[in-house]
């Protein structure tokens, strides 16, 4: 069987996980018997996926794929997204984490479903990203990209962070607590949301502004459009720095004196899905809504 889409195919994931290296191995093998190509970063060991996958430097492995497979948990498909962002190489996720609202292929139907994939028989959608840039002046000190989040947190646990938002160049609020997320629809169910956020459509351009842990009874997440440019300073009289993190990674230290800037990014992320996907269904499954109080049955069964 002739494959007619995707002849290069990269695998990515945590081999240090059983689960993900056992997955890895099959689809590698399965892969093989399509008479696809498969690259697999230069740090796998050749114990973890067949000998016939040819391990290259992430730049060289970018360049070369036509489709990622991410075996793992959302962390996992955050990771990826972030290192194809502007390569133009789609995203395939396998569910080997906890949640699973961005890898959302199960491990038992993964090889019927990448069939399915490499035949053109798939549904696609292209997320949002955000970028994060920490100025000092007009100099930019460090930038991230992030398809969840972009979080700003106490660098010391024992302060509450005073910080000031604006939006477009106007003054919000000042937010005293324990921080701040600037998060795209598809992150509105993760940071977000523990913070009290809204869950937003990801077909949504939308960002949503959230304080974490706020110190008044009046704050409340805030919805942009994603033209919006987000600024968030510490206030002049905080003496200490915060941290700055994309998807959960620190990039930056927010300092008195500097500010972030949040903006849309100009790379978007392309996820493939099976046919049938239906994001609503993944929200039901994973928050465990729509069951019958009686039967504990959705409606229909």
């Amino acid at each position: 069987m002739s494959p007619t889409r995707f002849p290069v195919v990269a695998l990515m994931g945590n081999p240090a996980d059983a689960r993900v290296r056992e997955s890895l191995r099959a689809l590698a093998g399965h892969l093989g018997t399509r008479g696809v190509e498969v690259l697999v970063p230069d740090d796998f060991s050749a114990t973890t996926v067949t000998a016939q996958a040819v391990r290259l430097p992430e730049p060289e492995l970018l360049r070369r794929a036509r489709l990622m497979v991410v075996v793992g948990g959302d962390g996992s498909m955050l990771y990826a997204a972030r290192r194809v962002a502007g390569a133009g190489v789609p995203l395939l996720g396998i569910n080997r984490g906890r949640l699973g609202f961005l890898t959302d292929v199960s491990p038992a139907d993964m090889l019927a479903r990448l069939d399915e994939v490499l035949h053109g028989d798939y549904e696609s959608e292209r997320r949002l990203l955000l970028r994060a840039d920490v100025l000092e002046g007009e100099r930019i000190v460090g930038s991230g990209l992030a398809l969840n989040d972009i979080a700003v947190n106490r660098h010391d646990p024992g302060r509450m962070l005073d910080i000031r938002t604006f939006i477009d160049g106007r003054y919000v609020n000042t937010h005293g607590g324990d921080g701040f997320v600037v998060a795209t629809a598809t992150g509105s169910t993760a940071y977000a949301l523990s913070c009290g956020g809204p869950i937003v459509s990801p077909a949504l351009d939308a960002i949503v502004l959230v304080p974490i842990c706020p110190h008044t009874l009046s704050e409340r997440p805030i919805i942009v459009p994603a033209t919006a440019t987000t600024e968030i300073m510490l206030s002049e009289n905080h003496p200490l720095p915060a941290d700055v993190s994309c998807d959960g990674e620190v990039t930056a230290e927010l300092l008195p004196g500097r500010r972030l800037r949040v903006q849309a990014a100009a790379e978007r992320v392309e996820l493939l899905h099976p046919r049938g996907y239906d994001y609503f269904h993944i929200l039901r499954t994973k928050l465990h809504w729509g069951r019958d109080h009686h039967s504990g049955t959705e409606p229909g069964n």
